[in-house]
């Protein structure tokens, strides 16, 4: 069994999707347990028959909002959903927790409760993006956004341990975002790197990576700092939901192209799946003592259900104890 805390508080659909999320996840497999985190005001009476015994709820008194400085919240809030969820990790009683709340609480809590691997400089929010070949892991994407040259070095290599033994990619390729293929191109920062990524022997350097290369699969991980990471990962969800609406605009516009949109419709439906970033789970905050995954503050039960599932994947696979060998190693 694997035990997920989820923060039942976060999100902006909190939290009947969050809940619903949980019980789609135990659906699903049977091999899971849930912790719902929340105010017992919201969540008494709402666990169903069906879940009783791999669902159980942890009552806390106290919610961190967006608008909240992280640091001061985390440390004034000890019995906020997210700090107790937290605290479930850090005392084995959960195995990974899962949030759609503030993301600036959860990164803080990570370090703070959860704690750093030791020889992890800095953890990363590492989402997975649809591609044309399948997925490429974002790698950071919102945790660090003054990074240093050895910080993207280090992202490199604990995002291709997670490429190789979690997604299940062989000598992952590994790419910088830059604004050129050349060499010469490129920021301080990105300069400073190329030459460190390039001595790197355990991982599979391809060089700079453009942003247009990104949905083609141009590289199975994605390098960068987190404010570029960011920008990339909201652009990306934009373009993907206007590019989804314009789409079913269109096949709906008249009599004729209702009935061509009958007639593709599970073709297009698996095409379309297959671009939702909601079906690959949340962020998970790489290079942490446990498993934490940020999820979307927008999120609605199916990347909570993913999310969760996500959990049992990292735990099933060692994640922390595989990332935590490579830095005593080096």
């Amino acid at each position: 069994m694997v035990t997920v805390a989820l923060d039942a508080m976060g999100g902006d659909y909190s939290p009947e999707e969050i809940i619903k999320g949980a019980f789609d996840a135990l659906k699903k497999d049977k091999n899971i347990k849930v912790i719902l985190v929340g105010k017992k005001e919201v969540l008494e009476g709402k666990i169903i028959k069906e879940f009783e015994d791999r669902c159980s709820v942890v009552y806390s008194t106290e919610v961190i909002t967006n608008e909240e400085a992280p640091v001061a919240a985390i440390r004034a809030k000890k019995d906020s959903s997210i700090v107790v969820g937290m605290n479930l990790v850090k005392e084995g009683k959960a195995d990974g927790f899962v949030s759609a709340g503030s993301t600036g609480a959860v990164l803080v809590g990570g370090q703070l409760i959860v704690g750093r691997i030791k020889g992890i400089l800095r953890p990363a929010l590492a989402p997975l993006l649809p591609t044309e070949k399948g997925v490429s892991l974002l790698i950071d994407c919102g945790a660090n956004v003054d990074a240093r040259a050895e910080h993207l070095v280090q992202f490199a290599r604990i995002g291709s341990l997670y490429m190789e033994k979690v997604i299940g990619i062989k000598k992952p390729r590994v790419g910088i975002v830059n604004i050129g293929a050349e060499e010469e191109k490129g920021n301080a920062l990105v300069k400073e790197t190329m030459p460190l990524l390039k001595e790197c022997e355990d991982i599979n350097f391809i060089g700079s990576v453009e942003a247009r290369e990104i949905p083609k699969g141009g590289a199975d991980i994605i390098v960068c700092e987190a404010f570029v990471g960011n920008v990339i990962l909201k652009l990306y969800e934009g373009v993907g939901s206007t590019l989804l609406g314009k789409i079913k605009e269109a096949l709906t516009k008249n009599i004729f192209t209702k009935i061509g949109a009958m007639i593709i419709k599970s073709s297009l439906k698996e095409t379309l799946k297959s671009f939702d970033a909601s079906e690959y789970g949340g962020a998970p905050l790489l290079g942490l003592n446990g498993l934490v995954v940020k999820a979307h503050g927008n999120s609605k039960a199916n990347e909570i259900c993913n999310s969760i599932l996500q959990c049992k994947s990292f735990k099933e696979e060692a994640l922390s104890d595989i990332i935590r060998e490579k830095m005593i190693k080096n």
